[in-house]
Parts: structure tokens; sequence; C-alpha cells
């Protein structure tokens, strides 16, 4: 495994650490589909939050959130409406967060970031207003 995935990895598995302390339920990880993939996919009382994990070693090469691009965002929102088809949950409240981890060894710095694609000129296609498409 090459030194980045190994660190992509261990950003996943801390952020789900992360959420399950929360107090969130993990529905998925690693949803795949054509389009895209969902990194995890938790349930924050009623609402799905499909959440983007970005994971660096340092901050030399810029912050994890800087790699959340409008081709990932595209990308972010197909994944999200086939999990949406494929569970058959289109009648949930659902958003995008980011939890961007920043370390190689402890302390891992944890950063959570809400709402963090705002797509609302997509909510006139006909789905509910909490719908970010």
């Amino acid at each position: 495994m090459k030194q980045g995935q190994a660190t992509g990895r261990l950003g996943e598995e801390l952020a789900v650490r992360y959420l399950l302390g929360l107090g969130w339920r993990v529905l998925a990880r690693n949803f795949r589909t054509r389009g895209g993939e969902l990194d995890i996919v938790a349930e924050e009382a009623e609402t799905l939050v499909f959440v983007e994990v970005k994971t660096r070693a340092t901050t030399r090469r810029g912050l994890p959130g800087e790699a959340v691009t409008s081709v990932k965002a595209q990308r972010l929102v197909r994944a999200a409406a086939a999990y949406l088809t494929h569970v058959g949950a289109w009648n949930r409240p659902c958003r995008f967060d980011l939890v961007a981890v920043v370390g190689s060894q402890p302390p891992f710095a944890i950063d959570h970031l809400r709402h963090i694609l705002d797509i609302s000129h997509a909510v006139d296609r006909g789905h509910a207003a909490w719908q970010p498409w």
C-alpha cells in the first residue's frame, strides 16, 4: 500500500471514531458508484450526512479541505444521489460535511465542517427544499 493510501485509510478510521463519539450512526463506508465515492454515510438524528474525509500528514502542500474542488463536489452529489436511490431514502433530509484530518501520528488534528456544499441552485428540480439537489 502506498503512503498516501495508508494516510487516507487512517484518516477515514479516525473520522469514523470521531463521528461515533458524537453519537452518530455510521451507515456505510466507501460507497462506490460509477461516478464517484462516498467516504462515509452517517446519520445524525434524522439527517443523512455524506462525509468527505480529507487527510494530510502535514499542511505544507495545503489544507485538506482545499482538495474539495468543484469536480469533486459534482462527484459527491452524483454518488449521494446513487446512494439515496440504492437505499430508497429520497425522502430523508441530508447534507454534505467534511472531516479534515492532519497528522501522521498522534495527536491528530480533526476539523469538522458542516454543510460544505451549497448547491441550492438545484433545488428547483422538484425535490424538497432540504435536499441539496
